[in-house]
């Protein structure tokens, strides 16, 4: 059986495409056959992209999906269902569940289960440290014969240099990423939010941007000495677009993300210390940081955008910022999040959109996707930029809801995800109904005032 997308504006980083093309699919053997104009293909089952993007399948390389352990927040089934419906195809999932993924054995149950979903290619990330202790090295060795290609503490960072240095020259000798979570924990000091004028307003500990900014400059450091290829996760500050910049400056391999939960907020958004929605680790910074953010994406010293969705459930973010766990779930809403803000704001072109979501990670990651030229796997993202639609807390397929994006409007929304020419999202004519009688409400507002 065939695939025919037909009359979208394809956007692939790999080949510099940006035109209206028809792409053909063959989903017995899950690869791009054609992609070139006026295709025609008797049996094949047409998908009309007319005045949409076709992106590569979006990457995230950054993901808590809670399973094994936690699963009444969310597991490997559901999120899988909440990736497939923001347009990603493949997703990193972080190590720190319960028990931590430390072993092969961890490592295989979460890429087995992922395989049984079959929903979005999940590529599982093994601790760097036992138990996510910080005193011993997990097998590394073991995880990287059953395929993991990525290690990370994230939720901590490893506070002993030497121990690090230790896993970073396993990761060079073994070609794999280190994502690393940069906080010193000896500065934390009880801080929950953004040190500055609106954590003293509310009365609150604040972190500091020292805080993210002291253990990037050591992983740096190390990176240059082992040679291992470095990626800094959810960068927040301003700071750390310049030892990026510095780092690569120097030839070191080091890249980084922004969520777009860092480059939407402020500190000045969060409405009060009761509402936890707004309580992230890192913490939404200054306006000082988000713009010097906004800039580095758009300058490519900051080469990805990943979502750090981290789900909780209702009654654990129900407490106030002291009180309730740090995180929020992105998966669904990042792509209209930088479309809205991004592109509509002039900092991205669709292309590097683009860059950011797929094809540098992919190229990071070391994996052969981002790409979707003829004989590439047809990993692929259909997205409507006209499209309004407003974030309802009921509509996310995720278990949990805990964004502060609810009851916000944004432009541009996924409406298809192939992933290996398999549809694993179609955006629903109630869905479609919806955004429509949004955008006709918007029109007829404006037209009031």
């Amino acid at each position: 059986m065939s695939l025919l997308i037909k009359g979208g504006r394809v956007i692939n980083p790999a080949t510099n495409t940006d035109e209206v093309l028809d792409i053909l699919i063959d989903t017995e053997s899950k690869t791009i056959t054609k992609v070139e104009k006026d295709i025609t293909e008797e049996n094949a089952r047409v998908i009309d992209a007319t005045d949409k993007y076709v992106f590569p399948g979006f990457i995230d390389m950054h993901v808590h999906f809670r399973d094994p352990g936690q699963t009444h927040k969310g597991d490997i089934n559901t999120e899988s269902h909440a990736a497939a419906r923001g347009g990603y195809t493949t997703v990193c999932a972080m190590p720190n569940t319960a028990p931590v993924v430390d072993n092969k054995e961890q490592f295989c149950y979460v890429r087995d289960k992922a395989k049984a979903v079959g929903l979005c290619n999940v590529l599982q990330v093994g601790s760097i440290t036992k138990g996510m202790q910080g005193k011993e090295l997990s097998d590394i060795y073991g995880m990287a014969s059953e395929g993991m290609i990525c290690i990370s503490e994230d939720g901590k960072s490893v506070m002993d240099s030497g121990l690090l240095r230790e896993a970073m020259k396993i990761a060079k000798e073994k070609n794999l990423s280190v994502l690393s979570h940069c906080e010193d924990i000896n500065l934390v000091q009880g801080g929950v939010m953004n040190a500055g004028k609106k954590s003293e307003e509310l009365g609150i500990n604040g972190i500091t941007n020292a805080v993210e900014n002291i253990i990037e400059a050591r992983d740096i450091m190390l990176a240059e000495e082992t040679g291992a290829r470095l990626h800094l996760c959810h960068c927040s500050t301003k700071e750390s677009v310049d030892l990026i910049r510095e780092g690569k400056e120097k030839g070191i391999v080091v890249s980084g993300e922004v969520c777009p939960h860092h480059f939407a907020l402020t500190e000045d958004d969060i409405p009060s210390k009761d509402d936890a929605n707004f309580k992230m680790n890192p913490p939404l910074r200054s306006k000082e940081d988000v713009e010097a953010l906004k800039k580095g994406l758009k300058d490519g010293i900051l080469e990805v955008i990943s979502t750090d969705h981290a789900p909780h459930s209702a009654e654990e973010k129900a407490g106030d910022f002291n009180q309730a766990p740090f995180g929020i779930v992105g998966l669904e809403t990042a792509a209209s999040l930088t479309y809205s803000e991004l592109v509509l704001g002039g900092y991205l072109s669709p292309m590097q959109m683009a860059e950011k979501m797929s094809y540098n990670p992919a190229k990071i990651l070391g994996i052969d996707k981002g790409d979707i030229s003829v004989g590439k796997i047809a990993d692929i993202t259909i997205f409507d930029p006209d499209r309004e639609y407003e974030v309802k807390a009921e509509e996310l397929a995720g278990k949990s809801k805990n964004t502060p994006f609810i009851g916000w409007i944004l432009t541009g929304q996924v409406t298809t995800t192939l992933m290996g020419g398999k549809i694993t999202y179609e955006l629903h004519e109630k869905e479609e109904a919806k955004g429509l009688k949004k955008v006709i409400q918007n029109i007829t507002d404006k037209f009031k005032k």
